[in-house]
C-alpha cells in the first residue's frame, strides 16, 4: 500500500479514537479502506467490529485479517479477555491492532478526524421525517454542474452508515453532500458531529419513527440537532409555514433560512404536470422538473435555496433540475405495456402516504386507477390510530380498485367502512400477485406505497408481465 492510499496511519487512528496500538505486526503506515461487514474487507481496510443486539463483530475479526485488512479496532474488553489471541493475529497476518473503548463510537471518531482533514470541502447535511434521499440527490445534480461532489451511497445514512460514506472523500472533492438518518435517539447529533455540516436542510417533521421518539416534538428535537455543531458561519434551510419551523430556527449559532413557495429566492411560480412532474418558474427560466408531486416540489425549492446561497448560477440550477432522474421506488414512473406504474414504495409514513394519496388523487385518468398499499412499519403506539386513518382517506378518494397487504394495513382494512369500493384484503404476497395479474390492463395507472419491508416491488412482473427489471421514467 502506497501512501498515496493511505487515508489514516495506525497512529492517526489510535490519536483519533484515543485507543492504544495492542499489536503491530505490519509493515504498512496506515489504512486504505474502511469496512465494518468482513466479506466486505479488501486489502488494506481497517475493519470494525460492531456489537449488535444478535452478533458480535469480533467473532469475524479472523475472517477479516485473513481478507487482507491491515487494521482492526477491538474494544477493551475482548483486548483484556483474549489479547495474546489478538496479538497472535496480528502477527500472522500483518496487521495492526487498535484496543478502543467502544467501537462503533471508535469509527465515528476516526471518521471525524478523517473529514476534518479536508478543511475546504463544502459539507452539505440533509435530514428529515422524508424526502432526504431525494432531496440529498437534487442537490447533487445541481452541485455537480460546478463542483466536484461526494455524497452518500444509497442511504448510507446511519450511525455506521454516515461514517463510511465520510472515508470516500478525497482531495479532488469539492462539496460533499450527505443524509443522515435515525433508528434511535440522539443518533443524528452523533452524526452530525462526525459531518459538521457547513449548511444542512431538514426536509420535513412527520411521523416516520414515532414509534421509537415518541412524539411528533421529539422528532422535531432529534432532527434539529443537525444544526447542534453549527459554527457562526453556518446557515440552516427548514420549510416555511410548518407548525415546527419556529422551533427549527431557534439555533445556538449559525442561523436559519425558510424555503418554499413563499421564501425561495428566485422563485416564480409552478405548473402540475401530473406523473410528468412540475414546471418550475425561477428568474425567468422555465425548468422541467421530472419528479412528480407537490412533495417534490418541496424538495426542489429546499435545493434551490441552498444552491443560491452557495452562489450557484440560475443556467446551473435549471441544468441540475432537469437532469434529476428517479431513484428506485422513490416516486418512480413506468411505462410499460401500455400500463402506468408510480413506484413509491421505498419507505412510507403517515405524512408520506398522505401527501403520495393527495398527489395520485389529483390525476386524471381515463383507465383504472388501482391502489397498492402495504403496511407502514415503525409506528410504534400510533400504528393501530395511523393505519385507521390511511384507510379512511382512501375510502374517500377516486380509486377504482384497492389491494392492502401487511399485518397493520390488513387489521385497518377489516376495520374501515368502504362503503361499496373495491378492496382486497391481501394476506401473501402470492396472492397479492395473482389478484394484479387477473385485474390490471393496459390503460391502468397502478399506484406501490409501503415501507420498505413489505418490499411490494416484487409486485411488478404481475402488473407489466414479463418485468424484468428495464423502466422508462417520467
Amino acid at each position: 500500500m502506497g501512501d498515496s492510499s493511505v487515508l489514516l496511519t495506525f497512529d492517526e487512528l489510535a490519536s483519533a479514537v484515543e485507543g492504544s496500538i495492542l499489536a503491530n505486526g505490519s509493515s504498512a503506515v496506515g489504512i486504505s479502506a474502511v469496512a465494518t461487514d468482513s466479506r466486505a474487507v479488501v486489502a488494506g481496510s481497517l475493519f470494525v467490529p460492531l456489537i449488535g443486539e444478535f452478533q458480535d463483530g469480533h467473532a469475524y475479526v479472523r475472517t477479516a485479517l485473513e481478507s487482507g485488512a491491515s487494521a482492526v479496532f477491538i474494544d477493551n474488553l475482548h483486548a483484556k479477555k483474549d489479547g495474546g489471541l489478538y496479538r497472535e493475529l496480528a502477527a500472522r497476518h500483518s496487521a495492526c491492532v487498535i484496543a478502543v473503548e467502544n467501537t462503533l463510537r471508535a469509527l465515528q471518531d476516526a471518521a471525524r478526524f478523517y473529514r476534518a482533514k479536508f478543511p475546504n470541502l463544502l459539507r452539505i447535511g440533509v435530514t428529515g421525517s422524508s424526502g432526504k434521499t431525494t432531496c440529498k440527490e437534487i442537490l447533487a445534480s445541481l452541485f455537480q454542474q460546478r463542483y466536484k461532489v461526494v455524497m452518500n451511497e444509497g442511504n448510507l445514512n446511519s450511525e455506521t452508515g454516515l461514517p463510511l460514506s465520510v472515508f470516500s472523500i478525497r482531495d479532488h472533492h469539492e462539496v460533499g453532500i450527505f443524509e443522515l438518518g435515525m433508528n434511535r435517539r440522539g443518533e443524528i447529533r452523533e452524526i452530525a458531529q462526525v459531518l459538521s455540516p457547513d449548511l444542512a436542510l431538514i426536509t420535513n417533521i412527520g411521523t416516520a419513527h414515532i414509534g421509537i421518539l415518541g412524539s411528533k416534538a421529539a422528532i422535531a428535537e432529534e432532527k434539529k440537532s443537525i444544526f447542534g455543531f453549527f459554527s457562526d458561519t453556518c446557515v440552516g434551510f427548514v420549510p416555511e409555514r410548518d407548525e415546527w419551523t419556529a422551533f427549527l430556527s431557534q439555533v445556538h449559532s449559525g442561523r436559519v433560512e425558510t424555503y418554499g413557495r413563499f421564501s425561495t429566492q428566485g422563485f416564480e411560480g409552478s405548473e402540475d404536470l401530473g406523473i410528468d412532474g412540475t414546471l418550475i418558474a425561477y428568474r425567468g427560466l422555465k425548468i422541467r422538473f421530472p419528479l412528480p408531486g407537490p412533495y417534490n416540489l418541496m424538495n426542489a425549492l429546499g435545493a434551490i435555496s441552498v444552491s443560491e446561497h452557495a452562489g450557484l448560477e440560475p443556467d446551473e440550477i435549471k441544468k441540475g433540475l432537469e437532469g434529476v432522474t428517479p431513484l428506485f421506488g422513490r416516486a418512480q414512473v413506468l411505462r410499460e405495456q401500455g400500463r402506468t406504474v408510480i413506484v413509491d414504495c421505498y419507505n412510507a409514513n403517515p405524512d408520506s402516504m398522505e401527501k403520495a394519496l393527495e398527489f395520485y388523487s389529483s390525476l386524471p385518468w381515463r383507465g383504472k386507477k388501482v391502489l397498492v398499499l402495504g403496511s407502514m412499519l415503525e409506528l410504534g403506539d400510533e400504528s393501530e390510530r395511523e393505519h385507521d386513518r390511511i384507510c379512511a382517506l382512501v375510502s374517500r378518494s377516486d380509486a377504482d380498485q384497492v389491494l392492502l397487504f401487511g399485518d397493520d394495513m390488513l387489521s385497518a382494512g377489516r376495520r374501515c367502512d368502504w362503503a361499496g369500493m373495491d378492496v382486497e384484503l391481501c394476506g401473501s404476497m402470492e396472492e397479492l400477485n395473482r389478484i394484479l395479474l387477473a385485474v390490471i390492463e393496459e390503460g391502468d395507472l397502478v399506484f406501490l406505497k409501503g415501507s420498505r419491508g413489505m418490499a411490494l416491488e416484487r409486485t411488478l412482473p404481475s402488473i407489466v408481465p414479463g418485468y424484468s427489471g428495464g423502466s422508462s421514467h417520467a
